[in-house]
């Protein structure tokens, strides 16, 4: 399947600054791509190189087969772009927003209303359409942002924090929105919240100083934690002091740390002893809040590879 989104050596500089450095990479329908990094690593840079409102110094960007510098209507028609901010015109309300925004994209009468209707129901702003933009909360001005992107049906969305400034329930509600779009679109997503990619990506890029510095799904990057495949033992401080000894016995194990109320249990690399370990405590008579198998932690793996850190370099009980 060709890809939908083509991005070949995208750098930009301001001043003494390089922001992006080389940036590489590939979407494809159904795909949605966790774009992430630290503040600063040239996140809304290159977004804004792909969606053409910044020229870049060297690379280029293709959307649906179209160069975003050489065809920038053709690649247009083709997206949508929630930029970081949402801006928009505070003085209209959202619905004469929504009209100005089909009116650019060539809608109409009818259908203009209808695709109006679709996208402000799909985010939920129904009940504040006649209400003028600046009058809104901050999270519902990213929704307003959302819906214009939405407002034409792109076959890729560029949404730069979608989720930024909405409360649980409304970035619960985006999420669901986002999944629910996904096996048609292709989709790249901006953020600093790494809970986003649990929550939708299938996919996710770690940039740091402008360079991609990670790639893969969400379980190939967890898997690069130091808490990758550990064991983890939950109970009281003296549960855990019977059990560090004869868990540190176990055949599988290499190391044991306790953390707090937590007994963590390092196996020798590709060892799975999450049943030997819940057959020891059974044995032992004792009473645990929880046993569970750690498929790693993204944050660790975030933090390592945007500071130049090693992702095991702290023991498993540090990295939380």
């Amino acid at each position: 399947m060709a890809a939908m989104i083509e991005v070949a050596g995208l750098a930009k500089r301001f001043g003494a600054i390089q922001a992006v450095d080389g940036i590489s990479l590939e979407v494809k329908k159904g795909e949605v791509l966790g774009f992430l990094g630290p503040n600063g690593a040239g996140k809304s840079t290159t977004m804004k190189m792909i969606t053409g409102f910044l020229e870049p110094d060297a690379g280029t960007a293709r959307v649906c087969g179209f160069d975003i510098q050489k065809n920038p209507i053709e690649a247009k028609r083709h997206f949508g772009y929630m930029p970081e901010g949402a801006p928009s015109y505070q003085e209209m309300t959202p619905l004469g927003f929504f009209g100005f925004i089909a009116g650019v994209r060539g809608f109409s009468g009818q259908e203009a209303d209808d695709r109006i209707k679709i996208a402000s129901k799909r985010t939920q702003l129904e009940s504040v359409m006649y209400q003028p933009i600046d009058t809104l909360s901050r999270g519902y001005k990213r929704r307003v942002g959302l819906a214009a992107a939405l407002l034409h049906d792109p076959d890729v969305l560029i949404l730069d924090e979608p989720t930024d400034g909405l409360d649980p329930n409304q970035k619960h509600e985006v999420r669901t929105l986002i999944q629910e779009m996904a096996p048609n679109k292709a989709i790249i997503i901006s953020t600093h919240i790494l809970e986003e990619v649990d929550a939708v990506c299938s996919r996710a890029i770690i940039i740091a100083r402008g360079r991609i510095v990670a790639d893969g799904t969400p379980g190939e990057l967890e898997a690069r934690s130091a808490t990758h495949n550990t064991v983890s033992i939950t109970a009281t401080a003296e549960t855990l002091a019977q059990l560090q000894e004869p868990v540190s016995s176990l055949n599988k194990i290499m190391r044991v740390d306790i953390d707090g109320n937590r007994l963590i249990a390092v196996p020798a690399a590709g060892a799975d002893a999450l049943d030997d370990v819940r057959a020891l405590v059974r044995q032992k008579g004792v009473s645990v809040q929880d046993i569970r198998l750690e498929r790693g932690r993204l944050e660790d793996v975030f933090r390592a590879v945007t500071t130049g850190q090693s992702a095991g370099n702290q023991s498993a009980g540090g990295a939380r």
